[in-house]
C-alpha cells in the first residue's frame, strides 16, 4: 500500500501548484515598515529614498490571503486529498528555502508560478508518519525578470497513536532548559516570572540571553515582573491540531509592565473575545503533574 501511494504521490512531481500569480499588491513602504518593525530590523536599507524591500520578504508578496492563491492548480489539490485520503490528513510547515537574485523596491509588481518540485518517501516523525511536500516558487518582477526563489515544505502525516483524523491527549510539550534560562524556570517553579537585568547599562530582557543585547555585558542579575501587562499583539491558533492542545485558543505578545514582551496563553475569557491593548495579569496555570506554565488572564475576567 505504502509503496503504491507513493508511486502515485511521486507523479505529481513538476507538476503546477500555481500558475500565473500575481501579487495582491505590489511591494509597499508600510509592509516593510510593519515587517521591520515586527523583526527589530533597522538597516538603513529599508527606510527612505531608494528604500529596498528585506529580501526575507520574498514569501510576504506572493501571499494569497485567506481567500488563498485564484491561480491555485487542480494538481495541488489533488496531491494533497490523496494524503488526507490514504490516513495523513493532519499537516504542519515545517521549513523553507529562500535564494534572492534582485532587490525588490517599493511600486515593484511580482508575479509568480510554483511547481510541486518533491515528495518524499514515508518518513518517520516525532508527530507520526509522513510525507514531505516541497514546494518551489519562482518570483518575478512584472517585467519578467527573475526576483528570488522560494521553497516551502510541510509534513502531512498520520499523528502517532493510530488515530489519522483525531490527536490522543498526550503531555505538553516539555521546555527546553539549559544555563542560559535555568533561573527562568526555577522562578516560575517558585510561581515568579524573573526577568533578566544589565549589570553595565540596566536593560530589562526577555527572553534571557547570556549577554546584553544594548551594551554587550555578560554580567546581570534578575528583577521580579510585578505580573501586569497589555496584549501587544495575538493570534488565534486552529491549525495544526497538536497533542495536549485544543484549538482554536490565543497566543499572545503580551507587553509587561517593565517594558519587556512575552509570548504566552491569553486565558479567561474566549479566544475571539482577545483584542489588542486588553489588560492582563499573570498567572500560573498547571498543564500537567509535572508541568506549570506562565499565562495571563484578562483583567476582571
Amino acid at each position: 500500500m505504502a509503496d503504491g501511494l507513493y508511486g502515485r504521490l511521486k507523479a505529481y512531481e513538476g507538476r503546477a501548484a500555481v500558475t500565473r500569480g500575481v501579487g495582491e499588491d505590489p511591494v509597499n513602504e508600510p509592509m516593510i515598515r510593519h515587517w521591520c518593525e515586527a523583526m527589530g530590523d533597522t538597516h538603513p536599507a529599508y527606510s527612505g529614498p531608494g528604500a529596498i524591500a528585506p529580501p526575507t520578504m520574498l514569501q510576504v508578496w506572493t501571499m494569497g490571503g485567506l481567500s488563498g492563491h485564484r491561480g491555485r492548480s487542480q494538481a495541488y489539490d489533488e496531491l494533497l486529498a490523496l494524503l488526507d485520503d490514504a490516513g495523513y490528513g493532519a499537516v504542519v510547515a515545517t521549513d523553507c528555502e529562500q535564494e534572492y537574485l534582485r532587490d525588490l523596491r517599493p511600486g515593484d509588481a511580482v508575479a509568480f508560478d510554483t511547481v510541486i518540485e518533491s515528495v518524499s518517501g514515508r518518513k518517520t516523525t516525532r508527530l507520526g508518519p509522513g510525507y514531505f511536500v516541497t514546494t518551489r516558487t519562482d518570483v518575478r518582477t512584472a517585467g519578467g525578470e527573475l526576483a528570488g526563489i522560494h521553497r516551502f515544505r510541510i509534513l502531512k502525516y498520520a499523528p502517532a497513536g493510530g488515530q489519522p483524523h483525531r490527536l490522543q491527549r498526550s503531555r505538553r510539550p516539555r521546555p527546553v532548559v539549559n544555563r542560559d534560562n535555568a533561573g527562568f524556570w526555577e522562578g516560575v517553579a517558585a510561581h515568579r516570572l524573573l526577568l533578566q537585568r544589565c549589570a553595565g547599562c540596566g536593560t530589562l530582557r526577555f527572553p534571557w540571553l547570556p549577554g546584553c543585547w544594548s551594551c554587550g555585558a555578560e554580567r546581570w542579575d534578575t528583577v521580579e515582573a510585578d505580573g501586569s501587562g497589555t496584549v501587544y499583539s495575538y493570534v488565534v491558533m486552529h491549525h495544526p491540531p497538536f497533542p495536549a492542545f485544543d484549538p482554536p485558543y490565543a497566543v499572545g505578545l503580551i507587553e509587561l509592565a517593565e517594558g519587556v514582551r512575552i509570548v504566552s496563553n491569553v486565558t479567561g475569557v474566549p479566544y475571539d473575545e482577545v483584542r489588542i491593548g486588553m489588560p492582563v495579569r499573570l498567572e500560573f496555570q498547571r498543564v500537567d503533574q509535572d508541568l506549570e506554565l506562565p499565562v495571563f488572564r484578562a483583567v476582571g475576567s
